[in-house]
C-alpha cells in the first residue's frame, strides 16, 4: 500500500517539472501566466482534496466495521457532493475569470494577463475531473488497493506530457497548447476511475440509486471531516501567499535560492506525504471496527515506518542536491544558500514532519478532527507566519529565517500531536453511528 502511494506522489512530482520545462518553451509570457494560475488552482485542489480525504476516512470506518453497503453508499454521496460543488465552483470561475486574476496579481504585463485568462478558462472546465478523480480514488485508497490510481496516475501523465510535447513543439499552441492536454488528462482519469468503481467485484461499489438520492446524515459524516480539513489547508495556503509576499523583500539571490530550494523541499517531503493516506486508511478502518487497540498499535507502527522512509528519503535528497545544483546557472553564494535551506528542511523534515504531517491524518481518521483543525491554524498563524516576519524582516535573518520559522512550526505541531496520541481521547470520538 504504502510503495505505490510514494511512487505515484514521486511520478506526479517528476511529470510537474517537465510540464514546467516543456511549458517555458512556449515562452516568458506562457511561463509567467502558468505559474500564477496554478497557485489560484492550488487552492481548489486542496478543497477537492479535503472533501475526498473526509469521504475516505468514512469509507474506511465502514469498511473496518464489513458494512460494504454503507460505505458504497457514503462513497456514492461523496461523489455527488463533489461534482455538483465543483461545477458550482467551475461556472463561478469561468464568469469571473478575469476580475479574479486582476484582484489576485494586479496589473502584470498585458501578455501575461492573457496567458493567465486562457490557462485559467480551460483549467477551470477540469474542477469536476478533479474532483470525481479524487472521490473515485478515495474508494480505492480506503480499500488498501493504491496501486489502481498508482497506474492511472502514470498513464493520466503520460497523456499530459505527450499532449504538451504536440501542444507546444509541433501546434505551437502556447498557453493553450499546455493546457487542453492537462484538461483531456484529468477527464481521462476521472472516467476510467468512475467506470473501475462500478464494477461489482469490489467491495465497494458506486450505484446509482445512491448517486442519486441526497442523504443528509451520510453527507454530514463526509462534511464533519472535510469542512475542517479544507479550512485548515485553505489557511496554510493564504499564509503561503503571504510569505511569498516575505521572500520578495529579500533581494535576488534569496528570492532564486528560495525558489530553488522550494522545488527539493516538495520532493524530500514525498515520504511524509505519501504515508498521509496509509494513515487514514489503516486507523480508519480500526476505528471502524470499533478496534482502539489495534489503531493504538498501528500508530505505533506506521509512524515508526514513516520516520524509517523519511529518514533515509530526506538523506538521499540532500546528498543529491548538489548534483541537482548543477543544472542550474546559480552564483557560488546563491548555491550554497539553497544547500543550507535543504539541511535546515530535510532534517526536521525526517524528525518532526512524520508527526506533525502524516500522524495528524490519523487522528483526523479517529475522528479527532477539530482538534487538529485548530492546532493546525494556530500553529500556522502564530508560529510560521508570526516567526517568518519576525525572523526573516525584523532579525534580518531573510530566507533561512523563512526556515527556521517553517521548522519551529512542524516541532510545535509534533510536540501537541504526540502529546495528544498518548493521552488516548482521540479514542472517544465516533464518525460512524
Amino acid at each position: 500500500m504504502i510503495l505505490p502511494l510514494f511512487l505515484e506522489q514521486l511520478l506526479v512530482m517528476l511529470v510537474g517539472m517537465a510540464d514546467t520545462l516543456v511549458v517555458s518553451y512556449a515562452g516568458e509570457a506562457a511561463v509567467s501566466g502558468v505559474s500564477l494560475v496554478n497557485q489560484f488552482n492550488t487552492i481548489f485542489i486542496y478543497l477537492f482534496t479535503a472533501l475526498a480525504s473526509g469521504g475516505a476516512v468514512v469509507i474506511s470506518q465502514y469498511i473496518g466495521r464489513r458494512a460494504m453497503e454503507d460505505a458504497g453508499e457514503s462513497a456514492s454521496q461523496l461523489l455527488l457532493f463533489s461534482t455538483g460543488f465543483s461545477v458550482i465552483i467551475s461556472v463561478l470561475v469561468l464568469a469571473c475569470n478575469e476580475w479574479l486574476l486582476r484582484l489576485l496579481f494586479g496589473r502584470v504585463e498585458p501578455d501575461v494577463m492573457a496567458a493567465c485568462v486562457t490557462y485559467l478558462r480551460i483549467s477551470a472546465y477540469s474542477y469536476p475531473a478533479l474532483a470525481v478523480y479524487n472521490s473515485g480514488a478515495a474508494i480505492y485508497r480506503s480499500l488498501g488497493k493504491t496501486d489502481v490510481t498508482m497506474y492511472l496516475s502514470v498513464v493520466s501523465n503520460i497523456i499530459n506530457i505527450i499532449g504538451n510535447l504536440i501542444g507546444v513543439f509541433i501546434l505551437h499552441a502556447g498557453v493553450a497548447g499546455v493546457a487542453w492536454p492537462s484538461l483531456i488528462a484529468r477527464v481521462f482519469s476521472a472516467v476510467v476511475i468512475t467506470v473501475l468503481c462500478f464494477r461489482k467485484r469490489n467491495e465497494v461499489v458506486y450505484r446509482r440509486q445512491w448517486i442519486f438520492k441526497w442523504n443528509g446524515a451520510s453527507m454530514k459524516q463526509i462534511l464533519g471531516i472535510a469542512v475542517p480539513n479544507g479550512l485548515e489547508n485553505g489557511v496554510f495556503q493564504l499564509v503561503k501567499v503571504a510569505l511569498s509576499s516575505i521572500v520578495a523583500l529579500f533581494g535576488t539571490y534569496q528570492i532564486a535560492a528560495n525558489g530553488v530550494a522550494q522545488s527539493i523541499w516538495s520532493m524530500a517531503a514525498l515520504a511524509g506525504v505519501a504515508m498521509g493516506p496509509a494513515f487514514i486508511t489503516v486507523i480508519g478502518q480500526c476505528m471502524g471496527n470499533g478496534d482502539t487497540d489495534a489503531a493504538d498499535y498501528y500508530f505505533k507502527k506506521l509512524t515508526r515506518i514513516t520516520l524509517l522512509l523519511s529518514s533515509a528519503w530526506n538523506l538521499l535528497i540532500f546528498l543529491l542536491t548538489p548534483l541537482f545544483l548543477m543544472v542550474y546557472a546559480l552564483e557560488p553564494e546563491t548555491k550554497q544558500l539553497v544547500i543550507w535551506l535543504v539541511l535546515i528542511h530535510n532534517v526536521f523534515n525526517a524528525a518532526a514532519f512524520p508527526f506533525s504531517g502524516a500522524l495528524s491524518n490519523g487522528l483526523r481518521a479517529a475522528g479527532d478532527v477539530k482538534y487538529t483543525m485548530v492546532v493546525s491554524v494556530v500553529s500556522t498563524l502564530a508560529v510560521r507566519l508570526f516567526l517568518s516576519w519576525l525572523l526573516g524582516i525584523v532579525f534580518d535573518m531573510g530566507v533561512i529565517g523563512i526556515a527556521v520559522a517553517m521548522v519551529c512550526d512542524w516541532v510545535l505541531r509534533t510536540v501537541v500531536f504526540f502529546l495528544r496520541l498518548k493521552s488516548g481521547k482521540w479514542k472517544n470520538f465516533q464518525v460512524i453511528m
